[in-house]
């Protein structure tokens, strides 16, 4: 049986956005799941078709691509924190309902932590029941789910691709709002993260939720840990630095 990596590098290919091209097909897909299909943005505030904001320059961003249809399958980014004053869009969102305990980014120096943010799956990979309503779309599966769009590989292939960027990048821990469905998802699937907050509704019910390096190491098999290293080798590669 395929391991985990030769079953993603058959089907994707991760791609970091070094380049306009490859940053406007992110901004595209963006666009298209978080304006057109979702409505969480206005569509009419980027009449170019490309969904950007001013945390977009504090970013590093990523592409997945589907290798059979050359699709732009997923995107994330990684946002990184420019000085102690600024402020993490989950920060903003969750107000006074993060937790206040060690586990708070403010126990951190600002250089220490970033945020996984605007994930987002292309609707071709999003076609199951339940699935359509969220950015990166979620139900059950597992990491060699067969299904012909993949989507379990597109899931995991985006938070291992996010999750490696922020331990290439040396930082201690990043945070996330997503569904606690989806974090039972990742879960399953080894890629564990904590909550440390509130659910609140913000576009759906979602909460703050956070990984270290620490869970990431103790929690991940052995082939996801594999694929998590290819790719900081590919990052490493393109010599990513924080911006």
């Amino acid at each position: 049986m395929e391991h985990l990596g030769q079953h993603f590098h058959r089907y994707f290919d991760l791609i970091p956005g070094t380049t306009e091209e490859i940053c406007d097909r992110i901004f595209r897909l963006r666009y298209q799941v978080y304006c057109e299909e979702l409505g969480f943005e206005d569509a009419s505030a980027f009449p170019d078709g490309l969904e950007k904001d001013e945390v977009d320059k504090h970013a590093l961003h990523c592409l997945l691509v589907h290798k059979p249809t050359g699709l732009s399958a997923g995107c994330f980014r990684l946002i990184l924190n420019p000085s102690e004053n600024y402020r993490l869009p989950f920060e903003y969102a969750c107000g006074e309902r993060l937790d206040h305990s060690e586990w708070h980014p403010r126990e951190l120096n600002h250089d220490q932590f970033g945020e996984i943010s605007r994930l987002a799956v292309h609707s071709h990979f999003r076609r199951r029941n339940g699935e359509s309503q969220t950015p990166i779309g979620v139900t059950s599966g597992g990491l060699h789910d067969d299904a012909p769009r993949q989507y379990p590989l597109v899931a995991t292939g985006l938070f291992l691709g996010s999750t490696a960027l922020a331990i290439y990048l040396g930082l201690s821990r990043v945070y996330v709002m997503m569904e606690p469905r989806l974090c039972r998802l990742l879960r399953a699937c080894g890629i564990v993260f904590k909550q440390v907050g509130e659910v609140i509704d913000y576009h759906g019910q979602r909460g703050p939720f956070m990984i270290t390096q620490d869970l990431v190491y103790q929690h991940l098999p052995p082939d996801a840990k594999k694929l998590m290293e290819e790719f900081k080798d590919l990052y490493r590669q393109h010599e990513i630095k924080k911006p």
